[in-house]
């Protein structure tokens, strides 16, 4: 497990984190989007992977901190050959880690709802199309003391 703000990354690490991103998001998906978003680079955001040394990345998500203070979970991907792991599930451990007190927001693939759910999720809002995959926003309130 690795996670570090955009500043400590190295460019091969960077780069491995971007190849999973696209291979998963716009080729797999057909979602042709801009995903370097200017969100990476943000000082408060953490990435979070998983690799198999000396492999590639095998499991990505980053954590952003939003204007209100609260935490938005975004990226989450898996390499198509690693899923059904539970890599997911190991990086969203960590993501809570990071996130700490904070309430915490997400965008889930209808697919993913019952991974975020076991991390104290709950739907939101309304299902809503982004880049024709069905989604809906998920909240996750401050842990209680």
């Amino acid at each position: 497990m690795h996670s570090a703000p955009f500043a400590s990354l190295d460019v091969f690490t960077l780069y491995a984190l971007l190849r999973l991103r696209s291979d998963v998001f716009v080729v797999e998906q057909h979602c042709a989007y801009p995903d370097l978003d200017g969100r990476d680079t943000e000082p408060s955001t953490v990435h979070v992977w998983l690799t198999d040394p000396p492999g590639p990345v095998l499991a990505y998500l980053r954590v952003l901190t939003e204007p209100d203070g609260s935490a938005r979970i975004g990226r989450v991907a898996t390499a198509p050959t690693h899923r059904g792991q539970g890599l997911a599930g190991r990086l969203l451990t960590e993501a809570v880690t990071v996130i700490g007190p904070r309430p915490a927001t997400l965008d889930a693939q209808t697919t993913a709802i019952r991974v975020y759910e076991r991390f104290g999720f709950t739907i939101s809002g309304p299902r809503f199309l982004d880049d024709g995959i069905e989604h809906v926003p998920m909240h996750r309130p401050a842990p209680t003391p």
